[in-house]
Order: structure tokens, then C-alpha cells, then sequence
């Protein structure tokens, strides 16, 4: 039920070193060429402002960022190899969020331009829906905040006027579902596209809802100068996280050691560990690190999540337990939290076990889901895995 390594690599000098006595490392076989990606990452250029406070890092970053150029065709997504290099996989949100924001961190802004471009141009439906088998509601915002975070790092005045039409969608078609005919409710929907076919009021789907319309709204207000649709855009934001935060203080029992907030508003039973049932795992592995990642919950109740986690049984050397396996594409949602709630400690223990036991040794993919040490691929390589490291490392620069 606990991270067994947790408190003895907590606050380390050499955490790199001592969390690679641990266990044995993943070995498996590579996505790409390791000598086409390492060539692709000597000539990526890194801001000349930024050093990495461990060697390690830079190459995991450079690895990473040339996978983008990889795994996309062109400007045209993918999300993965083998099993995942099908078309119908090319849509699903997270690549293109994960992507967008790995390159702006690392100032590759016009290279997210577009990608970003070229996505909301072909996969933004009329009616404002994204064109993929099982996208959830939380995706809808996390779209809406990757137009925001492109902004705030150096996106051009000219791409959001270009490309503002397909981002209004989005919004639209949440602020529809949001208040039907009356008052904001809360959304039902999809929570994940393995899990298609079980929508409910998920408390992460709302939550990024709430996020995404206050970030989409900042930009309608401060780029875009409509300051009348910014407030309404703000006003439905603020009466859902209202009514989201009573649901959630309803369904999260009183007593401080119980572990298990459900994922939605619906009944669902506490299992024994966090990953001792289906619904347990995707809580674990997505529901709650992005429900902790949205930043709308009371910090007191952030700490209980991460809490959860720890007591649960849902992590394993920082990296996420799903069922009997390690499933890490999600987790840079935890660190995102994490590194909020200033559990730096936490935060570097997740990032160093994922680089350690979640890419492989050598050549550093990162595939979808692994086994517990020794590592092997449970799943195959997929872009959002391989930019966890990326995203999170910006974070551990010292600018000089």
C-alpha cells in the first residue's frame, strides 16, 4: 500500500544514482533508430539562458524533443508505434497537448505553432467537437489552456486571430453542455477513451472544464479584447467549480486517513488498494492526477489526494501503479501537482523513477505501460510518455 523506496530516496543529494540501485532498469527494444534520434537531438537547440541541474536531463529532454519530429508525419499527429501507429489514434488529444507544451517550455514556439495549427484546423468539428473515437471532457479544456500556455511563451498575436474560430468551438460546445437550458451543472461525459462507453460526472472531466473556460477567457479578454464573452466565459467557469468543489466535499468522506475519493459523482465502491479494480487503476493512473493537475481544488484537499495516492498502494518509485503493471503517460499531471503544492521532493522522486524505470536504458523510449523491474513494454511506445521527463524538466533549470 506504500511506496516501499519512498522514504529512503526523499530529499537525496544523489537521488539519480540511489534510485537506480533499486530495482534492475527497463531493457527493450527501441521505437526509432537510437542513431536517427540522437542525431535529431545534437542539433535541437535549448535556450541559451537554461542549464539542467543533472547531466541526465538534457539528454532525456533532447531524446524527447526529437521524438515529436519522429513520431509526427510532417505536422500530422501520431501518437504512437506499433499498435498505436494507426490512424485512429492520431486524434487523441494528449499528443498534441503534451507536444505544445514540451516545445514551448523548451522555446520551440514556432514549431508548436504549427502543430497546434494544423491540429485545430483538421480535427475541430463545426459543431465544436473533436473528431476522435473517445475524446473526455477534460481533454476540451486541456485544449483550451494549451492555447493559453502557447500564448504566454511567445505565441504570436497573428496565430490567435489566425486560429481563434476553432478554439471559440471548443468552448462554445462546453459552455453548451454546461448550461443546457438554465444554471451550470455539472458535465456528463466520457473520462477516457478506453473507458468510452462508461460516462458519468467525472470530477476531473469538470475540473478541467472549469480550467480550460478561465484560461480560454484570459485570452478572449487580454488578446482578443472582448471583455463582455470573457466575463460570461469567467461567470460559467466560477458557478461550475462552485458547484463541482460541493460535489466533491460530499463524496470525500470526513475522515482524514480514508484514502478513496470516487472519480465521480456516482456511487462506486472503495476497493481494497487503489489498483485492485479497473475503475481503481484509471483513478489512480489519469482521474486523479488531473483532477490535482487543474489546479481548482483547496490545497488542504491536494494534499489529501497525494495522500491517497501514497496510502493507497498507487505508486512504485514515483511512477504510477495500474493493476499489475506501471502505466506512466499521465504522470506529468502528478507532477504538475505536485510541483504546485511545493512537495519538490516528491516531485523529483516521480520524474527520477519514471526516467529510471519507465524509458528504457540506453536509448530512453518511453513506452506506454511497462512491468514492474525487470522492465519490459507492456504496451507500446507513445509520444505523451515520452514527453512526461521533457514537460517536467523545464521546471529543474537554473537560468543564468
Amino acid at each position: 500500500m506504500v511506496d516501499t523506496f519512498r522514504e529512503e530516496l526523499l530529499g537525496t543529494d544523489d537521488l539519480p544514482e540511489r534510485i537506480a540501485r533499486c530495482a534492475e532498469p527497463l531493457r527493450d527494444e527501441p521505437a526509432f533508430d537510437p542513431a536517427q534520434i540522437d542525431r535529431l537531438a545534437n542539433k535541437i537547440v535549448l535556450p541559451g539562458d537554461m542549464r539542467l541541474d543533472h547531466p541526465v536531463l538534457e539528454r532525456v529532454v533532447r531524446v524527447g524533443l526529437a521524438h515529436i519530429e519522429t513520431t509526427f508525419q510532417g505536422n500530422h499527429p501520431k501518437y504512437g508505434t506499433g499498435g498505436y501507429a494507426g490512424e485512429e489514434h492520431d486524434t487523441f488529444p494528449p499528443t498534441i497537448i503534451a507536444a505544445v507544451d514540451a516545445l514551448t517550455l523548451w522555446g520551440h514556439t514556432e514549431r508548436a505553432e504549427e502543430l497546434f495549427a494544423y491540429w485545430l484546423q483538421n480535427f475541430v468539428r463545426p459543431d465544436g467537437t473533436i473528431d476522435y473515437y473517445g475524446p473526455s471532457l477534460s481533454e476540451y479544456g486541456q485544449l483550451l489552456t494549451t492555447a493559453r500556455r502557447l500564448m504566454e511563451r511567445g505565441g504570436h498575436a497573428a496565430w490567435l486571430r489566425q486560429h481563434e474560430r476553432p478554439l471559440r468551438r471548443l468552448a462554445g460546445h462546453l459552455v453548451e453542455l454546461a448550461r443546457g437550458e438554465g444554471q451550470p451543472a455539472l458535465l456528463v461525459g466520457v473520462p477516457e477513451a478506453d473507458e468510452r462507453k462508461k460516462p458519468a460526472t467525472y470530477f476531473h472531466n469538470n475540473a478541467w472544464v472549469v480550467r480550460g473556460l478561465d484560461d480560454w477567457a484570459y485570452l478572449v479578454d487580454s488578446r482578443l479584447h472582448r471583455s463582455d464573452e470573457a466575463e460570461s466565459l469567467r461567470r460559467t467557469a466560477r458557478e461550475l467549480r462552485r458547484t463541482l468543489l460541493e460535489a466533491v466535499e460530499d463524496a470525500w468522506p470526513k475522515d482524514p486517513e480514508y484514502w478513496w475519493l470516487r472519480p465521480t459523482l456516482e456511487e462506486a465502491p472503495r476497493p481494497e488498494s487503489i489498483t485492485a479494480t479497473r475503475l481503481g487503476s484509471y483513478t489512480n493512473y489519469r482521474y486523479w492526477p488531473e483532477l490535482l493537475s487543474s489546479g481548482i481544488l483547496p490545497h488542504e484537499w491536494m494534499e489529501r489526494l497525494v495522500s491517497a495516492r501514497l496510502t493507497g498502494g498507487g505508486q512504485f518509485c514515483g511512477t504510477t501503479r495500474f493493476a499489475d503493471h506501471l502505466d506512466d503517460w499521465p504522470l506529468a499531471d502528478w507532477l504538475e501537482g505536485l510541483w504546485h503544492l511545493g512537495r519538490f521532493d516528491d516531485f523529483r522522486l516521480c520524474l527520477w523513477g519514471h526516467v529510471t524505470y519507465h524509458q528504457a536504458e540506453g536509448h530512453l523510449t518511453a513506452y506506454e505501460q511497462v512491468t514492474f523491474p525487470p522492465g519490459r513494454k507492456v504496451a507500446d511506445y507513445c509520444l505523451p510518455c515520452q514527453l512526461v521527463a521533457v514537460r517536467a524538466a523545464a521546471k529543474l533549470t537554473v537560468r543564468d
